[in-house]
């Protein structure tokens, strides 16, 4: 007798992209869906925009994968760009896309009238914090809500079970978090004329800081956190990766990682250590590892638990303690791979590789050969196709990385 029980659905993986090298490594790497900006109204750096054309190549990728597309049309819109809005979700939907994620209150309006049978998920911009908002978004047509950052577990759940119930919610698990409320800031606007709700944040809150007595100009007075410097502006990173079951619990079904400005390394590492972790294929600790090895500031469990210590530790915010090296351009064959370099390698450095679905696997390096057959020692020039010694497991694609010259 056929077993009619119908099983939970897992939360899906949402990975970033800022072009067509960041979404085939999401997809390796596992992501269920790939969020990405087009050329309007996308709330980063034109540079991770991806244009029409390249958007549809995007879509055709990520669904041969069983994947979806998601697209950002996050930017708080002017009066000027309200009327190009349907049609600008006409062409999105028509290249590909399967939902838009839209801050403005009118954007949304305006795409849902004008563009009824694209699905609209409610940016975590629009800092959602409560149950009669999910239900105001749902009325006009939204089906998902990034929810504010600023949300504790109990606030999860306390909306989704007042919610109305076809509402879907999705919650950031991973990557940079900004110091304002939902990333509403005006501070890069002040400074730079660069607008954060625009597209256009400078980062401002991440700069070093003195202290300047109006009296005395050009005198410029460290101010000091600690004995490594004044970064009290700039926000620890989240990371979920230990709590991804009470989040589910909670009633998140997307899992979203930040970071479309972010390297293929770091997009490929992190996805890999959530992947894992969602399918049991690796321990806490070694999760914890794989996420350690991509550059980072120091990781917070952000506001889920409550209110966060946000002071960073390290003198400008970051930790480094790995490298990218390059990418396997080919599997392992008769005990070497060609690979496309990114940062220099030397004979005799230990090298781990990153495969999906396995934490980094290390091997020595014995040697290196350059684009004309000659052996070297050493390798320092980014792009280049090289080849190496390598274990028969490397595949097309794997990451290599090391421990950085600064250990």
């Amino acid at each position: 007798m056929a077993d009619n029980t119908t099983a939970k659905k897992r939360p899906e993986l949402l990975a970033p992209a800022g072009d067509l090298e960041g979404v085939r490594t999401a997809l390796r790497y596992g992501a269920n869906a790939i969020y990405l900006g087009g050329p309007f109204m996308q709330l980063r750096a034109e540079k991770v925009g991806f244009t029409e054309e390249t958007l549809a190549e995007a879509a055709d990728l990520i669904h041969s994968c069983g994947a979806k597309l998601n697209v950002t049309v996050n930017s708080f819109a002017i009066n000027s760009e309200i009327p190009l809005l349907g049609d600008y979700a006409r062409r999105l939907k028509d290249l590909g896309a399967d939902a838009l994620i839209v801050s403005d209150i009118g954007a949304i309006a305006e795409i849902k009238e004008k563009c009824p049978e694209i699905a609209v998920h409610v940016s975590t911009q629009a800092n959602t914090m409560n149950y009669r908002a999910c239900e105001v978004y749902w009325n006009m047509g939204a089906s998902r809500v990034v929810l504010a950052r600023e949300l504790t577990l109990e606030q999860i759940r306390e909306i989704n079970e007042k919610k109305p119930g076809g509402l879907e919610l999705e919650s950031f698990v991973h990557g940079s978090m900004c110091m304002a409320y939902s990333g509403r800031c005006i501070m890069s606007a002040y400074l730079t004329g660069r607008s954060a709700n625009r597209g256009g944040c400078a980062q401002s809150c991440r700069w070093n800081y003195y202290l300047m007595e109006e009296k005395r100009p050009g005198e410029y007075f460290p101010v000091f956190e600690d004995e490594k410097g004044f970064t009290i502006m700039s926000s620890k990173d989240l990371c979920a990766i230990a709590f991804l079951d009470q989040l589910e619990e909670a009633g998140i079904v997307s899992f979203k990682i930040e970071g479309r400005m972010r390297t293929p390394y770091s997009i490929g590492t992190t996805v890999n250590a959530y992947r894992m972790m969602l399918d049991g294929r690796c321990t806490l600790e070694e999760a914890r590892q794989e996420l350690e090895t991509s550059s980072h500031r120091p990781f917070s469990t952000g506001f889920y638990f409550g209110d966060p210590n946000q002071v960073a530790t390290d003198s400008d915010g970051y930790i480094r303690d790995w490298l990218f090296v390059g990418s396997a351009a080919e599997d392992a064959k008769d005990g070497y791979a060609t690979i496309l370099t990114r940062n220099a390698f030397s004979v005799g450095d230990e090298i781990t590789a990153v495969s999906p679905g396995y934490p980094g696997r290390p091997f020595t390096l014995t040697e290196i050969f350059d684009e004309e057959g000659n052996s070297i020692e050493r390798s320092s020039h980014p792009m280049k196709l090289v080849r190496i010694n390598a274990p028969e497991w490397l595949r097309e694609g794997d990451l290599l990385r090391r421990r950085s010259d600064r250990q």
